[in-house]
């Protein structure tokens, strides 16, 4: 296509130059200037050359306006004000999960308290073992049982023969207690018992004990006893068989009368 322009533009070129050279006749007794044809010939030229392009150029196509858009009162969106003197900045800690220690399991640690710190003056008790009864025991309604624990006097001072236990909550059931009787020296152990009885009612029991001085005052380990009261049981009674009467002996046939002769008339005497 560009080829085939050049063509054209070129033998236009020449035909205008032919033609400006042909059609110019001098008039006799002047000279002809060379450079006045040529200047012809180029204008000449080019205004083919701005009418060939004008020819070529596609016409302009008419735009269709922009439809104006309609315009709505939607408020626009304010910016959110900064903070003001009064008002308060909330902090939210990030946590990363490798800063989060993983929660324990299984059982967990029970503080000891310090036996030294349970003393009153120099008598103080160490808890060995439960004897009787261990917790949770299984009694009847109103059962009486004995509660013994094995302990050791850990304190500087004996313990006379009027220590005895004394209640400190809980549930009593019952006990009243003695003296120990004895007398036991600092670092023995013994054995100390009260005798209770289980409450009437169903249910779980526990009471707390101490041994105390001769003045009442509390001193060493507490002494627990829990246990729990069943709910009775209401057996059935199975009903007796009564037994068969044993067979009576039918009565014998009695032998009916024999039947007695008529008395014959007896012949009345004559006079």
């Amino acid at each position: 296509m560009k080829f085939r322009n050049n063509v054209l533009i070129l033998f236009l070129f020449v035909s205008v130059i032919l033609a400006s050279c042909g059609g110019a006749t001098p008039e006799p007794g002047s000279e002809v200037d060379v450079n006045d044809i040529l200047t012809a010939g180029v204008g000449t030229f080019a205004a083919s050359i701005f009418e060939t392009q004008t020819a070529l150029a596609p016409l302009p196509t008419q735009t269709s306006l922009p439809t104006p858009t309609a315009f709505t009162n939607t408020p626009l969106p304010l910016p959110s004000p900064g903070p003001s003197a009064t008002q308060a900045f909330v902090f939210v800690p990030v946590i990363t999960t490798g800063s989060v220690s993983p929660s324990p399991t299984g059982t967990q640690y029970t503080a000891t308290p310090n036996p030294l710190l349970l003393a009153s003056g120099c008598n103080n008790l160490l808890l060995i073992s439960d004897v009787s009864i261990p917790a949770g025991t299984v009694l009847k309604p109103s059962e009486s049982f004995t509660k013994t624990w094995k302990v050791q006097n850990n304190g500087t001072c004996n313990w006379a023969l009027q220590f005895r236990l004394v209640f400190i909550g809980g549930d009593r059931m019952d006990g009243d207690p003695g003296g120990i009787g004895k007398v036991i020296e600092s670092l023995k152990w013994t054995q100390v018992s009260v005798a209770l009885t289980a409450p009437k009612q169903p249910g779980k029991y526990t009471g707390t004990w101490r041994l105390g001085s001769q003045t009442g005052s509390p001193f060493g380990s507490t002494l627990t006893v829990s246990i729990v009261v069943a709910s009775p049981t209401n057996t059935p009674l199975l009903p007796t068989s009564t037994p068969l009467p044993t067979n009576t002996p039918l009565p014998t046939d009695t032998p009916l009368p024999t039947s007695t002769e008529t008395p014959t008339d007896t012949p009345v005497p004559v006079p």
